[in-house]
């Protein structure tokens, strides 16, 4: 028995860092990058290393560049507390569990430390997996908390439900992360929109400028809880950025959007100390008439644009900053 299932890449298209915070934000999938994950029945239950988990190198500057462009950890850790917690869940709920074992391989394209999710693509591909191989049903909008728990309770990442929601669901997703839904079910609302009615989106990415989530959200998360009025005024002022292009969206209004992704964008340029190329990133796709603002923390770029001209300009106008533009498929082919 060989199983293989695959989570995509993400961005997060309006509300973001919100989440985290009882807020609201839409995200759509990224079909053009992928995680993978294999799993195939075994003696023993293996978790085999991909590339990034290496630990030799042939110098000094090819392990700084290897840690830079993966961090200190690869995929190992992200399996290893996916089938822990997962045991644990199946023991909580009283599942009874086969006692067959399996090896497990992971492979990844998602641009990595760059707010695509690369991380949590890999946790949920992980779960559908051990899901298929033990014939466990989980719905769809629990998922979501079950692999948000594998960082935040097993890792000690910070992080928020709105990777794993996408992720979960696909396509494009409006969540309302209220406190009440949260604080008493586990999980928000969560309102699948047709991704017909998003206007020309872009993403744009490189590796240069990536900085992990662990360090991005740590202070702001501690203003937040803190009560700062400045950071806890942002968390609304996002959700209601979220609640507005939802309702543009579904009025068919989709081409006025651009205007409230620069308003995120510049929301979050006033509150966080953000890198100059990023800055220039996103300057850049603005000097293009296009609107831009992070897909996540920092690294890449989501907004909207006219027509193909516009696009072109795009690509070349961000190529000296190795940056590359797509077009994000959404919809399965």
């Amino acid at each position: 028995m060989i199983l293989r299932h695959k989570a995509f890449a993400r961005a997060g298209l309006i509300g973001n860092p919100s989440d985290g915070y009882f807020g609201k934000t839409i995200s759509f999938i990224i079909r053009n990058f992928s995680a993978e994950v294999t799993l195939e029945e075994s003696d023993e239950l293996r978790i085999e290393p991909n590339e990034r988990d290496h630990s030799v190198f042939k110098g000094i500057s090819a392990l700084a560049k290897d840690v830079k462009q993966f961090g200190y950890y690869g995929g190992i850790r992200l399996l290893k507390a996916s089938v822990k917690r997962f045991y644990d869940y199946c023991e909580r709920e009283k599942i009874q569990l086969h006692d067959r074992n399996f090896t497990l391989r992971y492979s990844s394209n998602v641009p990595p430390q760059v707010g695509m999710a690369g991380s949590s693509a890999i946790i949920t591909a992980c779960w559908r997996s051990l899901m298929e191989f033990y014939g466990v049903a989980i719905p769809t909008h629990l998922l979501p908390s079950l692999v948000l728990s594998v960082e935040n309770d097993e890792l000690g990442i910070p992080a928020g439900l709105q990777d794993r929601v996408i992720q979960s669901y696909e396509g494009v997703v409006f969540m309302d992360f209220n406190r009440a839904s949260i604080e008493q079910l586990g999980y928000g609302i969560y309102e699948p929109l047709q991704p017909e009615l998003l206007p020309k989106l872009y993403v744009a990415y490189t590796t240069k400028l990536s900085e992990g989530t662990e360090v991005f959200h740590n202070d702001i998360r501690g203003r937040w809880k803190r009560g700062e009025r400045e950071v806890v005024s942002a968390m609304y002022q996002w959700a209601n950025l979220a609640q507005r292009v939802r309702d543009k969206l579904v009025a068919g209004q989709g081409h006025e959007i651009g205007p409230l992704l620069n308003e995120n964008f510049d929301l979050r340029r006033r509150l966080y100390q953000i890198s100059k190329g990023n800055v220039e990133m996103v300057e850049t796709a603005r000097d293009c008439g296009a609107s831009a603002k992070f897909t996540g923390s920092g690294g890449a770029i989501v907004g909207t644009y006219e027509d193909d001209a516009m696009f072109d300009r795009l690509k070349a106008a961000l190529a000296p900053q190795s940056v590359e533009v797509i077009r994000p498929q959404i919809l399965a082919e």
